[in-house]
């Protein structure tokens, strides 16, 4: 268009001046996303049905009265449905999904009286250049998220790093939602049948209020794996009409 209106520049000029702008794809996006994509493949294919393979997190927005705007972060097992932790915070930063993340090992080794949570990790084929089986190796819990900034920073990459991680990071297709369904499912209940009920005025009520669901939520809400229709749990435990507690994710 410039050369059409009389302007000598190159292609590296006007590459440039897009690069600046923001308006170019960064060099191996498509790489990217593509390695992104196998990831999804790998962790999704087959649902797990136990423990510590996948776990979903995300923020959430909830307005107070009072007219503050905070972000809720949680994480929840894939398999079992517990919400290992949830934090209320401000803002929506790297180090905020870091905090969360961390709350969530601690309680994760907690509930399961581990000192290491990698004792308690799945193994996965280790494939020749053949894609013959080598044999097993354990299995990092997957992490899933959305795109959001800060699930792509670097302070966030900081819990995947050293040479034995206990945590890989998978995210989301680009909007796409429904592929964290159960983290979006767990934010849905949270507000319609708990927060929107009253009247939450700052941040302390509303953080007193997100604990307080969440033991309701683990205790005493049943979800679909704390009856009968798993597997994997024992009859004594899955005809129990008790509710379910830390139980229903010690036995996956």
């Amino acid at each position: 268009m410039m050369r059409a209106d009389g302007y000598e520049v190159s292609t590296s000029t006007v590459e440039r001046a897009l690069r600046r702008r923001g308006l170019l794809l960064p060099r191996g996006y498509r790489a990217d996303r593509k390695s992104w994509a196998v990831l999804r493949r790998k962790v999704f294919r087959n649902p797990p049905t136990q423990r510590n393979r996948v776990w979903q997190t995300d923020f959430s927005e909830f307005e107070t009265t009072g007219g503050g705007i905070w972000r809720i972060c949680a994480v929840i097992d894939y398999a079992t449905k517990y919400c290992l932790a949830v934090t209320v915070t401000p803002t929506s930063r790297g180090a905020d999904a870091l905090a969360c993340l961390t709350l969530a090992v601690i309680e994760a080794e907690r509930v399961l009286g581990l000192d290491d949570l990698r004792v308690d990790r799945g193994l996965a084929e280790v494939l020749g250049p053949a894609g013959e089986t080598l044999g097993t190796a354990p299995a990092p819990i997957a992490v899933a998220s959305d795109n959001g900034p800060c699930f792509r920073g670097e302070v966030f990459k900081t819990a995947f790093g050293g040479p034995d991680p206990l945590l890989r990071h998978v995210r989301t297709r680009v909007r796409s939602p429904q592929t964290n369904g159960v983290i979006e499912r767990f934010f849905g209940t949270l507000k319609y049948e708990h927060l929107f009920r009253g009247v939450i005025a700052d941040g302390d009520a509303l953080d007193m209020e997100v604990h307080r669901f969440r033991t309701i939520y683990n205790t005493i809400r049943h979800t679909k794996h704390s009856a009968t229709e798993h597997p994997v749990l024992p009859t004594s435990v899955a005809t129990s009409e008790k509710p379910l507690d830390t139980r229903q994710y010690r036995m996956f």
